[in-house]
């Protein structure tokens, strides 16, 4: 992969197919044309003739050459996931990691896409539990030899909504998206009191997944805690931006980021006692006048001593968390010496669904305050994401990860998928009546893609 290539998404378009009161009313008018030198794809929609409300310059639109390719309304999960996600399985088993996010308006598909809605079946699992299961085969393989660790997958499910993340295999557990002094971003959830004044704050929770099978019991447990409702669009419309991340772990690595939280929690009380004897100390040093202003007390010397020795013992307990967090790297530096998929990771991306004003035929909907609130959120998300992903395919030297919660998380994720393929699936409907929100849809992978274009 060159560098010009290491940025960049593939975009594609997945028409769902139309429901039965939907063919009773009408079909977009569709076509596509193929740019053969770049391999990429033009979109063109019509509005069916019967539509009036919209203005001569929205009854059709065409994009740049900005896709890399289109699934047909009769196309299956199991088609969309080997033209899509198998390719870059052998990029995920050689460590890397790759995102894959579904975007599209209420309704047009995304959950059944990323997700799917049939557990048993495996030719419509959803792209992630297809993905699963094809790096739980290889895995086996790999375990099959004389290893000295076994290797599974760690899955992490969480959703996004408003400024908190909330753990999906933890009860729902409301966290926290926080970007730290070493500029990394952490999603911490509730602080935990133990004994001695230590506290604890633990990350995501991790659910060490050995076989295929328990891997699809978790993820079933954890979406059940999903949240949804219902909208003018869609009346069980996803309402947060949902993240499934898979991760090739160990037993061993998962105890040593263990280990980690746990000097964490040692270091809290101590560092805090630190603190206040400092405060205490300068404090005692000064004396407040009748006009109100401070100045050194005359009768008091700062005891150094006492700071001093708080200090010392706090760089103990730091130490202690840095040799936990050396000794984490040196897990994974070990098994990835002789076994490259340690680390390997999979993001799949069900983002909340984008609903725009004009809706039926280009008419203005009638949301409700809390949908309209919901709505803002959401497209101020979803915009964020638009910004980070052109920046990124430009080579920006500013990426705009702080614009919202949703892409401070994906941070991380971005920056480890440099060197490795990412997409976008854009899931529109065909429906006559959701021809405003389905040129939206596709209006918003155009610019996404006319970035990436440039950069090729």
């Amino acid at each position: 992969m060159t560098e010009l290539e290491m940025n960049a998404f593939k975009l594609w378009v997945r028409w769902r197919p139309l429901k039965s009161i939907e063919s009773q009313k009408g079909e977009i008018i569709r076509g596509s044309d193929q740019d053969d030198q770049r391999q990429q794809l033009q979109i063109s929609i019509t509005a069916p003739a019967q539509v009036q409300s919209l203005s001569r310059r929205e009854r059709s639109w065409k994009s740049n050459f900005s896709f890399d390719g289109a699934i047909e309304p009769h196309e299956n999960n199991k088609v969309v996931y080997n033209r899509i996600v198998a390719p870059i399985i052998p990029d995920v088993l050689r460590g890397r990691c790759c995102n894959f996010f579904a975007y599209g308006h209420s309704g047009s598909g995304k959950t059944h896409t990323m997700i799917g809605y049939d557990f048993e079946n495996g030719d419509e699992f959803g792209l992630c539990l297809a993905a699963a299961r094809q790096l739980a085969i290889a895995l086996d393989g790999i375990n099959a030899g004389d290893n000295a660790s076994k290797f599974g997958i760690g899955l992490r499910v969480y959703e996004i909504r408003k400024n908190s993340a909330f753990d999906l295999l933890n009860n729902r557990n409301e966290c926290f998206v926080r970007e730290g002094p070493d500029g990394h971003v952490y999603i911490r959830g509730e602080t935990e009191m133990l004994e001695d004044g230590r506290v604890r704050v633990r990350p995501i929770v991790t659910r060490a997944c050995w076989n295929f099978e328990q891997l699809q019991r978790e993820l079933q447990q954890g979406l059940k805690h999903r949240k949804s409702g219902t909208s003018t669009v869609h009346d069980q419309s996803s309402r947060t931006h949902a993240i499934i991340e898979m991760e090739i772990i160990t037993a061993d690595l998962l105890h040593a980021r263990d280990n980690v939280v746990e000097r964490q929690s040692e270091l809290v009380p101590v560092g805090k006692h630190a603190t206040d004897m400092y405060i205490e100390e300068q404090l005692r040093a000064m004396v407040q006048t009748e006009d109100g202003n401070y100045i050194p007390n005359p009768h008091y010397e700062v005891n150094q001593q006492r700071i001093d020795a708080a200090e010392s013992k706090k760089a103990q307990f730091e130490s202690r968390v840095k040799e936990a967090e050396e000794h984490e790297s040196e897990v994974f530096a070990t098994t990835a010496r002789t076994h490259e998929c340690i680390g390997g990771r999979l993001v799949f991306v069900d983002l909340a669904g984008a609903e725009f004003i004009s809706g039926i035929a280009g008419a203005a909907l009638k949301q409700s305050p809390q949908e309209k609130q919901q709505g803002r959120q959401i497209n101020t998300d979803l915009l964020a994401l638009k910004e980070v992903i052109r920046a990124r395919s430009l080579a920006q030297s500013r990426i705009p990860y702080r614009s919202s919660p949703l892409t401070m998380v994906l941070r991380q994720h971005f920056e480890a998928s440099n060197d490795a393929q990412s997409s976008v699936i854009l899931t529109v409907s065909p429906g006559e009546d959701q021809y405003a929100a389905t040129m939206n849809t596709l209006r918003y992978g155009d610019l996404v893609g006319l970035a990436n274009r440039n950069r090729k």
